[in-house]
């Protein structure tokens, strides 16, 4: 009887080992949860600031077209005025 309830024992005691949580792991699954997370929003802040760079670059293209055509506007109505006197 005391080599059943001595292995009785052992059997339990190695059950409820395996059924506790680990912490190790527990904490690794957060870590890389964590690093995820963060790799995500570095992700999402360099998108955002290429996409306002390329607005501002776009911008600077349309001023720069803008104002030669104002340029070009404003020879032609010189050339124009200054044959028609």
């Amino acid at each position: 009887m005391k080599k059943v309830a001595i292995v009785t024992a052992a059997v339990l005691a190695l059950g409820i080992a395996g059924c506790n949580k680990t912490d190790t792991d527990n904490n690794a699954a957060n870590d890389t949860a964590v690093e995820n997370t963060a790799s995500s929003d570095v992700n999402a802040a360099t998108n955002d600031s290429v996409n306002a760079a390329d607005a501002a670059l776009n911008a600077t293209d349309n001023s720069v077209a803008n104002a030669s055509n104002a340029l070009e506007t404003a020879n032609t109505t010189a050339a124009n005025a200054t044959e028609n006197k």
